[in-house]
């Protein structure tokens, strides 16, 4: 359980980090990303999200 909350936690580290060091690049990025297809975010997604878990899995053998 400690490990998910420590995951957590530095899901949060790296979002704060981003809005603070370029809060104007991360508005243009957010206006951009409503012309993007549903179809490409949610592929984007499933890439990021099958990277991490490579990664972890990677980070625990």
């Amino acid at each position: 359980m400690s490990d998910l909350i420590t995951a957590v936690g530095l899901v949060l580290v790296l979002e704060g980090l981003i809005y603070a060091a370029f809060p104007g690049s991360l508005k243009r990025m957010m206006s951009m990303v409503q012309s993007v297809p549903d179809e490409t975010l949610r592929r984007s997604g499933l890439i990021a999200l099958a990277l991490g878990v490579v990664i972890v899995w990677l980070v625990r053998a």
